[in-house]
Parts: C-alpha cells; structure tokens; sequence
C-alpha cells in the first residue's frame, strides 16, 4: 500500500491537450461575443466607457450621437489589417468574425433592451465583470475583440514591449480621454469597472490554466 505522501513524490505525467472541434470554436466565438456585447449594453446604458476600442467606440458613439455598432466595426479595420500582416490569417479571421457578431449583438441588445440610466455603479461594474467573461470565452476560442489587443501582442513580439503594459497604458488613456465628454463621477466608476474586467482575465487568463486548444492548432 502506498504511503500518504507517495503521490506527491511521483514524477508528475504530462496531460495532453485536447483542442477544441470547429463546432465547439463556433459556438463558444457566437457564446463569448453575445456576452461581451451584453455588457457592453450595461454600460452604454448610463454613458460609461471601458478600455480598448469598444471604449473608444463608445466615446465616440457618445459624442456623435451615433450608435457603437458601425463606430466598433470601422475603427477596428486598421487593427485587422496589422493582425493579418503580423499575426496570420487564421487569428485575423476569427478576430473579424468576433468584431462583426460584437457589432451585431449590439445592435440586437439595443434594439429589444430597455435600460435605464439608475444604479449606475451596478450597471458598469456589471457590465464589465460581463465583458470579462466574454472575452474570456472568446480568447480560449483562438480569437480576440481585435483593436488594442492586437496592437499589444504586435509591440510586444516586434519590440519585446510587455502587452500587459502596452494594453494598460491605451485603456488608461481612453479613461482618461472619457472625462471630456462624460461626468467625473462616471469616469471614476469605468476606472473601477476596467479594474474589474482586468482582474477577470489577470486571474484566468493565464498560461497553462486552460488545456483547451482552437482547432487547427
């Protein structure tokens, strides 16, 4: 019979990663995206922002008076255009396919949605634990939001930036560009949500967490 601690002496067995199937790709990119977009309706909901370029399509959404959508979709085209030069075609395809389903879900919750602008501090802290479970969903898919999340892994494969901090630093800027065209004290309560959706993925988003793989990988 084996000693108590006899277990924790034998040599740990590697795990074999099981990567997902195509199916199982599509619906958790169509899953993490009607998320996302979900949260993203929380906020827009009572004018707050997040980080990234749907922080900034919603800005610009605010101060144009036009919905996030059609402001999300363009501004991530020149993102995609680097993810395809820098990060190949399969990443470029599925971050193009989340972008448009994030546009369409949108355009869905703002459509059949009626939210109002009260409790404004549940609906943006909500909001964005919301969208970091989305994103999550869509990151262990192979895919992303596109915008500022490329433009991280480029710098910091082309010029050995830290992501974490080139990502940091845009979403701080997008906050702090939100103080001139929202109210200080929904600034200061986006800047406690963006914590929140960072925290979300800082604590499981990690290497070696998650054995699942998108197909093809």
């Amino acid at each position: 019979m084996s000693s108590p601690d006899s277990t924790s002496e034998a040599p740990a067995q590697a795990v074999s990663t099981v990567p997902h199937t195509r199916l199982e790709d599509v619906v958790g990119v169509i899953v993490g995206t009607f998320v996302c977009a979900l949260g993203l309706a929380l906020l827009s909901a009572v004018g707050a922002v997040t980080g990234g370029t749907a922080g900034l399509a919603l800005l610009i959404g605010y101060a144009l008076g036009i919905s996030f959508a059609p402001v999300f979709v363009v501004l991530n085209i020149p993102f995609l255009v680097l993810a395809w030069t820098r990060k190949g075609r399969d990443f470029t395809l599925r971050t193009l396919a989340s972008v448009v389903l994030v546009g369409g879900f949108a355009a869905l919750h703002e459509a059949v949605l009626t939210l109002t602008d009260d409790n404004a501090w549940h609906k943006i802290l909500t909001g964005d634990l919301v969208i970091g479970i989305g994103l999550l969903i869509v990151f262990r898919h192979g895919s992303s939001l596109g915008g500022f999340n490329v433009l991280a892994l480029v710098a910091q494969e082309q010029f050995g930036l830290s992501a974490g901090y080139v990502q940091m630093g845009l979403d701080v800027l997008v906050i702090l560009v939100a103080f001139a065209v929202a109210p200080w004290q929904i600034v200061l309560l986006s800047a406690a949500g963006a914590v929140v959706l960072n925290l979300v993925l800082a604590m499981n988003h990690r290497p070696g967490r998650y054995r699942g793989e998108p197909a093809g990988h």
